[in-house]
């Protein structure tokens, strides 16, 4: 039975594939044992009931290969993937898109394809049911209980991300964590020996991982007794399964042939006589449907059962560790938030918007039971420690300080699996030069709308000595252009509190926080609840103003004093503080024109940044005071004075205007 049910996955992915003209068949047909293995003996999920916290996770890192989740997913009896879908792969509108989406199928756990961004996301997973289980976990009660399971590639192996995050997940013995390497030789280009040659077991050993070899893929109850080890280990552990690339047609079989393309009609009827297959397209025995129905969902539905009977107990037995875990999971805990959170700086005072920072996330760390994070080596600098919490590791499990190392494009994937998993509020911190590292990250968390906060400092030219290697120019306006994300410049301490609070209280899309090291003062007009419509007025000479100042951070107190010396040559200006274009943009057009009225045609942009975004505000015919080129190493006041950040050159740029 195990065999003919591996050949149906196989089969519809296959057809699936050359329906659609499009697809990867090979990693299909290689690794349906192995995903046969873990769906039908291992993994408990209840298809009725996809998102129950305590299920198993399952990410498939090789995305490409989706079909042989969707097959999965079929035959497990989700509703989402119905015969329908499995026919309409990679077509409009569908549920079976060309990778696996978080959100848009239900089953699927995480968004994939960017290689070894899946294998990295799963670290997260897991770090997040060691976490909850600790805290939430009592004798008896072990509401938090499960396993993230991966089936990743040579691809995923391969770069350097999931490097980073297995050293990580080695450190922190994550031995819930399972990931089977569907181990076939062959990538896109040819033989992976021309371009991969390390001996990948030695080196996931030196990372601190267990490792097992299964030499036959093909062989499901020798993956089954493997996965049976891996759950013994008190690390988490790499299962290279040696498999054969499109196992079963005769003349593509472990060859990059059957990669990328659909296998064809001559080869795949080759393929099915070469199995035995006598049915038609789509159609699957009945049987089939009953293995899965007797092993994968009635186990399932078990282990839903018992959890949901113990979970009631809970409720009985510790009443308010159970009303507050309710609504860490449903996110309700963030109703708990409000302006009273936050401490405030007076009128006057200075202070970098990184240490204004740093008081809310202390702030937020007093409400919010499950809210942690950290910095990649850099908690010092970017002042994202909760004070009063150590490191967390294997050996504090509770603590709420994680010590991503020099790892950003790492860090970012596990906070995104921290956040799939649900129950945590997550964020790290880096500089903000380097959010180049980890952009394809901060992507995947606006592609799956997840509320994962990002803290980037040392946010201009300010920077100072450190010279153009770390002073950002381009990256405003490159995190801007990012779909489904806020991105915060506040101007002050008042407006850092309000954009943390606007990051933890959205839940639906990530938010990065874009801070200075260098000292501002609190502006007089400077409005909390006024961050939230994205850009308002913090100043106006006189009413009939007829010049409009824009600016974020840094540059809005410049902008407020330039104003002010623009009055004495008969100039009227109204200053916009700006910290946020994208809840800006989400505002009404009454609220926009009453803010920038189309009759005020003199208009100025003040950024220490790329220019070009700021032409869409002040028109072709407006002027924009920004940088579009590298930065100097120098002392900050001299960098800034040297770029054209002063009053007195900001005054004449704009007399001439």
């Amino acid at each position: 039975m195990s065999q003919q049910s591996v050949n149906a996955i196989k089969v519809l992915g296959v057809d699936a594939i050359n329906r659609a003209k499009s697809g990867h068949p090979g990693v299909v047909m290689g690794a349906a044992p192995l995903a046969y293995s873990l769906f039908n003996n291992h993994i408990n999920v209840n298809p009725k009931d996809a998102e129950w916290i305590n299920r198993d996770r399952f990410i498939l890192s090789a995305g490409h290969g989706s079909m042989l989740q969707y097959a999965l997913l079929h035959l497990a009896g989700y509703e989402d993937v119905s015969i329908e879908e499995i026919k309409n792969f990679r077509q409009w509108g569908s549920k079976t898109p060309g990778h696996p989406e978080y959100n848009h199928t239900k089953g699927v756990d995480a968004t994939t394809g960017p290689l070894g961004q899946g294998i990295s996301t799963a670290v997260g997973m897991a770090l997040a049911e060691r976490y909850l289980a600790s805290k939430y976990n009592k004798e008896g009660f072990k509401l938090f209980n499960h396993y993230t399971y991966v089936i990743c590639g040579d691809g995923d192996i391969m770069e350097g991300v999931a490097s980073e995050t297995a050293s990580f997940a080695g450190l922190q013995k994550l031995e819930k964590l399972i990931v089977l390497y569907d181990s076939n030789d062959i990538c896109l280009d040819g033989e992976t020996k021309d371009a991969f040659a390390e001996n990948v077991r030695t080196r996931y050993e030196s990372y601190g991982w267990n490792t097992i070899l299964v030499e036959k893929g093909d062989d499901v109850s020798a993956v089954t007794s493997a996965i049976e080890e891996a759950k013994k280990s008190d690390k988490p552990t790499l299962i290279e399964v040696k498999t054969v690339i499109g196992a079963g047609a005769p003349n593509k079989q472990g060859t990059n042939g059957v990669h990328g393309a659909p296998l064809g009609e001559e080869e795949t009827k080759l393929f099915k006589e070469a199995i035995g297959w006598e049915y038609a397209p789509f159609e699957v025995p009945e049987e089939v449907y009953e293995d899965f129905k007797n092993n994968l969902v009635k186990r399932g539905v078990e282990k839903y059962n018992e959890w949901q009977a113990l979970y009631a107990q809970y409720k009985n037995e510790y009443k308010e560790l159970a009303e507050e875990l309710a609504e860490v999971i449903t996110r309700k805990d963030i109703n708990k938030l409000s302006k009273e959170s936050f401490s405030f700086k007076e009128v006057g005072a200075e202070q970098a918007t990184r240490n204004s920072s740093q008081d809310a996330i202390n702030s937020i760390a007093n409400v919010l039971p499950t809210f942690f994070g950290g910095s990649a080596d850099l908690s010092h600098s970017n002042m994202t420690f909760i004070k009063g919490d150590k490191l967390q590791d294997d050996l504090n499990r509770t603590e709420r300080n994680v010590q991503f190392g020099v790892r950003e494009f790492g860090m970012a994937t596990i906070l995104n699996g921290l956040a799939l998993h649900g129950g945590v509020r997550v964020f790290g911190g880096t500089f903000f030069v380097f959010s180049d590292y980890l952009k394809a990250a901060l992507r995947l968390s606006a592609l799956q709308s997840l509320p994962v906060t990002y803290v980037f400092t040392h946010d201009s030219i300010a920077v100072g000595e450190d010279g153009p290697t770390h002073e950002p120019i381009e990256h405003l306006a490159s995190l801007r252009t990012i779909p489904n994300s806020y991105v915060f410049r506040p101007a002050d301490a008042t407006e850092t509190q309000a954009a943390w609070y606007l990051a933890q209280t959205t839940n639906n899309k990530p938010s990065s926080l874009v801070l200075t090291r260098q000292n501002l003062p609190v502006l007089e007009n400077s409005s909390f609840e006024n961050v939230a419509k994205g850009a308002y007025v913090v100043y106006e000479t006189e009413k009939n103003f007829d010049t409009i100042i824009i600016a974020t951070g840094s540059e809005v107190s410049l902008a407020i004093n330039s104003a002010k010396k623009l009055e004495e040559y008969g100039i009227k200006s109204r200053v916009i503080s700006m910290p946020s274009i994208e809840l800006f943009e989400e505002q009404s057009a009454e609220y926009k024109e009453q803010l920038l009225p189309n009759s005020i045609r003199r208009r100025v942009a003040i950024e220490m940044g790329n220019t070009a975004l700021w032409y869409k505000y002040v028109g072709l015919d407006g002027l924009v005071i920004g940088i579009d080129t590298f930065g100097a190493s120098a002392p900050a006041s001299k960098v800034i004075e040297e770029y054209g950040f002063t009053v007195d050159k900001v005054v004449e740029k704009i007399k001439s205007l």
